[in-house]
């Protein structure tokens, strides 16, 4: 069956950007800021292009003047005394010239032409040809100087010479080259969003075709996404669906399992309990009456015990009470606590519960959390432990460790037990105790909520077993190593 809420998603109800969207407009908003910007600069440039032939030809007019000048009264009367110099080509621009001394004295040319300053004349740029831009009679001219001067003239003898002509030619070849490099760009650039649009729309044809492929897998399937047919990019964000399609996987089969085991062992109570009702019904003797009912209200506390540790183990692998507020905790004190709630189930039962005072450990966690984990063990305990034996409690320093730990001489377990016990419904001597099997379950859940590793291995001391659950210390917490690997062996829990 497909997923509804996949396929039931149509591009009209899609209101999020997507990337082919976003690809373009973040293409499209720097070119419309540069545009403008590459034009101005074309301009520019090309006004200096046009600069350069039209500078070098009126340098060369510059030339023959500053000639005619150095050959004195003699050259000055060969040149036009309008000012105005006659044209090398048709269609040229009019050219102006004008020659004045230091001291104001006007030599020769076109008298109304806007000249530098006599203050402004240096030494040091005589000889040399310096171009400028200025206005005359509403035109825009270039104007081309020289500086005669020499150190043994005073300033009043220097003489300049400039040579001006309009811009008009110089304004029509920028515009022509501006032309030439601007209207193409009106063609070019559609027409380069328009295959960037077509290569993006290839580009992520992969996308959509893992899309059609998420879209058409059956709720039930979490198989891994193939990721040789996506692209390079993409490959990290598959990877992670993978993963998480693994452990949806891993839960929904823990689920199945756990519903399967829980219907199994919530059977047998309500079985014993109906049972019970049935012989009580039928009994007329009231002491067999009395007995019945002892056995159904047994049967009814180990249902209901049953029941709390199936919501315990079904929250805590949920995780819903795994973001619970954690806080500083004396692990030393809480198992004082939870002694005391046992100590009359242990009387009852002939069983010496003692406890190991240590003084402080302190460790972060989820009281309610924690004593949930320590009733687990010492029940176990207890349970496992015959009339007339023992059961010691502690909590032990171990380096950067808080270790807590349950020591009985019961029946034991072996080393092949060790990690059967903290499966579900599993329990050590085959049914013949009034354990459920979840007690050691949902002890290794709680201690992995609190980066902690639990373990239980025969008593080193002889009959018996250790319970053994191990505490990053309050001083130094380690929350992200993995606890599996590391605590055993620091906190001495493979013994």
């Amino acid at each position: 069956m497909k997923n509804p809420e996949v396929t039931a998603r149509t591009p009209s109800n899609l209101t999020e950007r997507t990337i082919f969207g976003e690809v373009l407009d973040w293409m499209l908003a720097p070119l419309l800021f540069l545009w403008p910007i590459s034009i101005a600069a074309t301009y520019y440039l090309s006004q200096n292009i046009a600069d350069m032939p039209y500078d070098e030809i009126l340098g060369g007019r510059l030339g023959e003047i500053v000639f005619s000048v150095q050959r004195g009264e003699a050259g000055l009367a060969s040149l036009p005394s309008d000012g105005l110099l006659p044209s090398r080509n048709e269609g040229a621009t009019t050219t102006w010239y004008r020659v004045v001394r230091g001291d104001g004295k006007h030599l020769g040319g076109r008298v109304e032409l806007p000249a530098s300053p006599a203050h402004h004349w240096r030494a040091d740029d005589a000889g040399e040809i310096v171009f400028r831009n200025t206005e005359f009679d509403r035109l825009r001219l270039r104007v081309a100087q020289m500086l005669l001067a020499t150190e043994d003239k005073e300033r009043d003898a220097w003489v300049l010479v400039e040579v001006a002509e309009s811009q008009e030619k110089r304004v029509q070849l920028a515009n022509n080259i501006v032309a030439t490099v601007i209207v193409p760009q009106f063609f070019l650039i559609p027409l380069a969003l328009a295959l960037v649009g077509l290569g993006l729309k290839k580009g992520l044809g992969s996308l959509g075709h893992l899309r059609e492929t998420l879209g058409g897998r059956d709720v039930a399937d979490f198989s891994p996404i193939p990721g040789r047919s996506v692209p390079e990019e993409v490959e990290p964000l598959v990877d992670s669906f993978n993963v998480m399609l693994r452990r949806m996987k891993r839960n929904g089969d823990s689920q199945r399992r756990f519903i399967a085991d829980a219907a199994h062992q919530i059977r047998t109570p309500l079985t014993g309990l109906k049972m019970q009702a049935q012989l009580a019904a039928r009994e007329s003797d009231p002491a067999a009456i009395q007995s019945a009912l002892r056995h159904i209200a047994a049967s009814v506390d180990r249902a209901t015990r049953l029941s709390q540790q199936l919501l315990t183990l079904a929250r805590t692998e949920s995780g819903e009470i795994a973001h619970q507020q954690f806080e500083k905790l004396d692990l030393d004190t809480l198992l004082r606590e939870c002694i005391e709630d046992w100590v009359m189930h242990a009387l009852d039962r002939e069983i010496d519960l003692g406890y190991d005072p240590h003084g402080d450990g302190w460790v972060v966690g989820n009281a309610m959390l924690l004593r949930e984990l320590v009733n687990n063990l010492i029940d176990n305990a207890l349970r496992y432990t015959p009339a007339g034996g023992a059961v010691t409690c502690r909590v032990l320093q171990n380096g950067e460790f808080m270790v807590l730990e349950i020591e009985d001489n019961g029946i034991g377990v072996t080393p092949e037990q060790a990690e059967l016990v903290f499966e579900r419904f599993y329990r050590v001597d085959d049914a013949h105790s009034q354990g459920s099997g979840l007690g050691l379950a949902i002890v290794r859940e709680i201690a992995t909520l609190h980066s902690a590793y639990a373990a239980l291995r025969p008593n080193p001391r002889g009959k018996g077993a250790v319970a053994r659950v191990v505490f990053p210390s309050w001083e130094d917490p380690v929350a992200d190593q993995e606890t599996e690997q590391s605590y055993p062996q620091e906190a001495g829990l493979a013994t």
